[in-house]
C-alpha cells in the first residue's frame, strides 16, 4: 500500500483530518506531516486573543499519523473500513512546548509490538527545526463497527 492509498482511507473528514503528508511507511514506523491551519474552528477559544493549539489536538494528530497511518500500512489489504475501525486506547503522552496556528510539525511514529490487532507506537512530534514539541506512547486496536450486524 502506497502513501496515498493510506490517506484515501483515513476514517475523518477534512474538519478533523490531520495528516497533510506522509514522508515515509514500513513495517516498524510512518513519518507524516501536518501544518495547523490558522482558520482551524477551535483557535477562535482556546484562547482567546492568544490561540494554541490543544493538548487533545496534539494527541489526536499523533495517534492519526502515528498509529492509525501506521496500523492502515500494516493491515493492507485486509481492512474494510466499512466493517470495522482502527481506535485508540491509551495514551500517554508529554508536552514540552506550545504549538501556534501557521505552525508545520513532523510526527515520528516507532512500532513497540502489533499483535492481536492492537498496535503500540512510541510516538514524538518535532518542529520545522527538530525541537521536540512532544512526546510519548500511543496503542490502539481495530475494532468492529457496532451497528453492523
Amino acid at each position: 500500500m502506497n502513501h496515498q492509498e493510506i490517506l484515501k482511507k483515513l476514517p475523518y473528514g477534512k474538519d478533523f483530518l490531520f495528516v497533510d503528508e506522509l514522508l515515509d511507511v514500513n513495517e516498524n514506523g510512518v513519518v507524516g506531516r501536518y501544518t495547523y491551519k490558522e482558520n482551524l474552528y477551535f483557535y477562535d477559544s482556546h484562547f482567546k486573543n492568544s490561540p494554541v493549539t490543544p493538548a487533545v489536538i496534539l494527541t489526536e494528530t499523533l495517534a492519526q499519523i502515528g498509529l492509525v497511518c501506521l496500523g492502515l500500512y500494516l493491515l493492507k489489504d485486509d481492512l474494510d473500513m466499512q466493517k470495522a475501525s482502527l481506535a485508540m486506547t491509551s495514551s500517554s503522552i508529554d508536552f514540552l512546548k506550545p504549538v501556534y496556528p501557521g505552525d508545520k510539525v513532523k510526527v515520528i511514529s516507532e512500532k513497540i509490538y502489533f499483535r492481536f490487532n492492537k498496535l503500540s507506537c512510541r510516538v514524538k512530534m518535532e518542529d520545522e527545526t527538530g525541537n521536540i514539541i512532544c512526546k510519548g506512547t500511543i496503542s490502539g486496536m481495530l475494532i468492529s463497527n457496532l451497528n453492523e450486524q
